[in-house]
């Protein structure tokens, strides 16, 4: 449904990716181009991405120019800037219709730095409103823009056969390693579990990939 209010084709569709056990993952439709990973913010990981991006600053890494990335400035909207992430990494695979919001917002936003598209994000309306609108109908009561939120989304895509971490609290894609389109669905859960295996008494863990419907 949000996919339709942005003006996409629904030729791609958000399903759910119900374990991460071999014979649960064979039922979610290929092939699969994003995977969003809702997850909790703890203390534990936040102690992990402080020394994570210490890693990275000291030792570098490769991003490809190519890959979308953008900041989070607005509170509550990761789910929103996952989405865009999804999609923007994927857009030569979308239909968008041509009034599409979101085809212009990447359009717009393309030769944008990361801090920049979160401004014009900001100002943004047609998305803002799509999101806020689907997110109350969705079954929980959707937080108010000021409530301490502490369950997280961040993307994670294919560019070029590397699988990238999206976040917009960070300062820049986390690059995973490498990937193909067959294997990413598979790839991307090892990432998840990764993000479980910090914090093994917490149960607050759902992903949900971008999918050929």
């Amino acid at each position: 449904q949000f996919l339709k209010q942005l003006g996409i084709h629904p030729d791609w569709q958000f399903v759910d990716v119900y374990g991460m056990e071999p014979e649960l993952l064979s039922m979610v439709p290929r092939p699969v181009c994003a995977v969003l990973l809702l997850f909790p913010i703890t203390e534990k990981y936040e102690t992990f991405r402080t020394e994570e991006e210490e890693r990275i600053k000291a030792k570098g890494q490769d991003v490809k120019s190519s890959v979308y990335f953008m900041k989070q400035t607005i509170n509550n909207a990761c789910g929103t800037i996952g989405l865009i992430h999804a999609i923007a990494n994927n857009r030569d695979k979308m239909n968008f219709e041509t009034n599409s919001s979101l085809k212009k917002f990447l359009e717009d936003s393309l030769s944008m730095t990361p801090e920049e598209r979160a401004k014009y994000l900001e100002t943004y309306e047609a998305i803002r409103v799509t999101h806020e609108s689907s997110a109350h109908e969705g079954q929980t009561e959707a937080p108010t823009i000021d409530e301490k939120v502490d369950l997280h989304f961040i993307a994670l895509v294919n560019v070029g056969g590397h699988l990238y971490e999206l976040d917009g609290r960070k300062p820049f894609p986390i690059n995973h390693g490498e990937t193909s389109d067959d294997s990413f669905l598979e790839d991307a859960i090892e990432v998840c579990k990764k993000f479980m295996e910090r914090d093994p008494e917490e149960l607050r863990f759902n992903a949900i990939a971008l999918s050929a419907a």
